[in-house]
């Protein structure tokens, strides 16, 4: 429960409104507790010829009838005591003086309950005279009439407490989702690649809404429904404590079946949860895949793939379910045995006519059926909360096992580590400085080994290599998606890892093979990178992509929506447009990344040219396997096995490097092909 706690801790800043609903909950139970009062006197009205003053003034006759006894034998044994004294020293007189003065004294504490007894009915006698009319029918309408009002009462403070316990609820997940997200933004983007979007999906949705149940259950009920059932305690045991007592005694055996069952509760919840997962993932694989799907011809599997894993939702879900449903029954026989127990003690004494059970003094004076009926009427009331704080514990595990899922991403450190005490990294003008760099992602798994390499301020440099010699991995290192695991980086003699992240990245721009663009429109899209880019900057940085031309021909232009991933435009257009995105950023640092994969013939040559104007005065690096590409080039460096293998220009490597012979061939017979 330890990461529950930390949720119920992110509701402080709505403590007032959480004293608040504690007061509406007192108030509610109050007025829960006080209508089942009403019992009494309207089966006295119903069942009787006498007014409730008369009927009052029969039952104390009936008290003093004993009370009168009582007292001749309290002045008996003070007598008898008072005759002992005069015995001579002894055993004997030891053992008689205190044989009467147990006696004095349990006599003295009937006398003492009697009087308490008359007491309470004089006051309830002068509550009836006061505020009931004596004929019995329009005393009964007024006390139904009270009950209305009570209930009203009742009714408007639940609604209160409610409502201020969902304001508290939805302000704290307000807050516990934005914490969430601004901490899975400040991951690492492996980190995405471990937890997977669905499983961050999951937390987002399903877990926050099973930990907001499980902090509605803990302000609501958890505080509402314990102050119903002491509310009703404390009046029945102004009946009787003792059968209340009796009533309670199930109360530890109630607890432990719920320990256990909570337990139980949070492993399945857990499970349950980790299914939604599942369930996440298979969407988000087959809709963004949906190409693939339909291409192969892989729908049934992709549907049996679903089927299987809703199954296993639906099974970890129903095991769930039947937790929570076995509860309430088991905690409903434990609440009505312990009514049934003392209902039964209750009948005899009323039965009997007696105030004891086995020698055991059960209460002050006989009871009535009519207020053994009100007792049970209690008793019902307090089973009833009882029964619905069952549930409640269960819905509290499965919002402990949502709050570990959730938490457990809270507390990931980012391996790339930033400080707020760096200084903010000054305008690229020098060199940047790759010195002996060495990384892996896993261990012993070497990507990179050994990098050494200068690049002065404005010059062109392109990577080249085979499929996973690490050109995308090193450039991935430049703006700090990941750390070298030895060595360092270097722009104008400073360690990039000494300065503020933010302004590293403020620098530079990427354009990666994979286009990335978001569900909006053109010109926001063009605008990612500095949003309060004008008209005129967009429309200028597009041009320059040559991506205006296209746009124009939209049905709305710059403001035409291009939907999911961009799914409106073809590979070509959108590369165009994450270009204008990345010149209207206008970096220091340029880092493209296949960026022409997707273009054809003429749009490459005019992004060529684009390049040639653009890449003038700023650092670029650019991953590329087109010859046309390299030739805006100033140096190549080609990639082997996470080593560089050599450095220079196209002609030289020709002569020199059998990588980039073979690399060069590969390409002519692509191109040929």
């Amino acid at each position: 429960m330890r990461n529950f706690l930390r949720a119920v801790k992110a509701s402080w800043p709505y403590r007032a409104r959480l004293v608040f609903s504690l007061l509406m909950a007192l108030l509610a139970a109050a007025c829960w507790s006080l209508n089942f009062l009403t019992i009494h006197p309207c089966m006295k009205i119903l069942s009787g010829v006498h007014s409730l003053p008369e009927s009052v003034d029969a039952d104390i006759a009936q008290i003093q009838t004993q009370l009168e006894p009582h007292q001749r034998k309290l002045a008996d044994y003070q007598e008898q005591l008072a005759n002992v004294e005069h015995w001579p020293e002894g055993a004997v007189k030891d053992a008689k003086k205190s044989e009467l003065s147990g006696l004095f004294a349990h006599m003295q504490w009937k006398i003492n309950q009697e009087s308490l007894s008359i007491y309470r009915l004089q006051l309830l006698r002068s509550i009836y005279v006061r505020f009931l009319p004596a004929d019995r029918f329009a005393a009964l309408c007024r006390l139904l009439l009270l009950v209305v009002a009570v209930i009203a009462l009742n009714g408007f403070f639940d609604f209160a407490q409610e409502s201020l316990v969902g304001s508290v609820t939805n302000l704290t997940l307000y807050n516990l989702r934005n914490r969430f997200y601004r901490q899975v933004l400040r991951l690492d983007e492996t980190h995405f690649g471990e937890a997977g979007t669905h499983g961050l999906m999951a937390r987002f949705t399903n877990d926050m809404e099973a930990l907001g149940a499980g902090l509605k259950t803990l302000y609501g009920k958890v505080i509402a429904e314990p102050l119903r059932a002491f509310g009703c305690i404390l009046l029945a045991c102004t009946v009787s404590w003792r059968l209340t007592l009796l009533f309670l005694i199930l109360v530890p055996l109630g607890g432990f079946f719920m320990a256990k069952v909570g337990q139980m509760m949070k492993r399945a919840s857990r499970r349950l949860l980790e299914r939604m997962s599942d369930i996440y993932k298979i969407l988000q694989e087959s809709f963004q895949g949906i190409r693939v799907v339909k291409a192969f011809t892989m729908e049934p599997y992709e549907r049996l793939r679903f089927r299987t894993a809703t199954r296993e939702y639906y099974r970890k879900a129903m095991k769930v379910v039947n937790i929570e449903a076995g509860t309430g029954p088991v905690i409903e026989l434990m609440g009505v045995i312990g009514v049934v127990l003392a209902l039964l003690a209750g009948s005899y004494l009323v039965l009997s006519g007696k105030t004891e059970i086995l020698g055991v003094r059960m209460t002050s004076y006989p009871l009535d059926y009519e207020t053994l009926l009100m007792y049970y009427a209690l008793l019902a009331s307090i089973a009833d909360p009882a029964r619905k704080l069952s549930s409640v514990y269960t819905k509290l595990q499965s919002g402990a096992a949502a709050a570990d899922r959730i938490f457990a991403i809270m507390d990931l450190q980012p391996r790339v580590r930033t400080t707020s005490q760096g200084a903010w990294l000054a305008s690229h003008a020098k060199e940047i400085e790759f010195r002996d760099i060495c990384f892996s992602y896993e261990p012993n798994r070497p990507i990179l080994t050994s990098i050494n390499l200068s690049v002065k301020h404005g010059q062109v440099v392109a990577f080249v290599g085979r499929n996973g010699s690490g050109k995308s991995t090193l450039l991935g290192l430049l703006p700090r998606f990941n750390d070298p695991d030895h060595g360092s980086i270097l722009i104008d003699g400073v360690d990039i890892r000494s300065v503020l992240l933010r302004s590293l990245r403020k620098q530079m721009a990427i354009v990666t093979q994979d286009t990335i663009l978001f569900d909006d429109t053109i010109f926001a899209n063009i605008a990612y990178g500095k949003r309060h880019a004008s008209r005129e900057q967009v429309e200028f940085a597009a041009r320059k992509a040559f991506a205006h031309e296209f746009i124009e021909t939209l049905p709305k232009g710059y403001d035409t929506r291009i939907g999911e991933l961009g799914r409106a435009l073809s590979g070509g257009e959108k590369q165009r447009i994450a270009l204008a995105r990345a010149i209207l950023r206008d970096p220091k640092i340029m880092i493209l990344d296949e960026c022409t994969s997707q273009v054809d013939a003429e749009s490459e040559v005019k992004i060529h040219q684009a390049l040639q104007q653009f890449t003038r005065g700023r650092t670029t690096f650019l991953i590329t396997h087109r010859l046309n590409t390299l030739e805006v080039a100033d140096s190549i460096v080609v990639l082997e096995r996470g080593r560089i293998e050599a450095v220079g220009m196209h002609a030289e490597l020709l002569r020199t490097s059998r990588v980039y012979q073979s690399l060069h061939e590969a390409n002519h017979l692509k191109k040929a092909a």
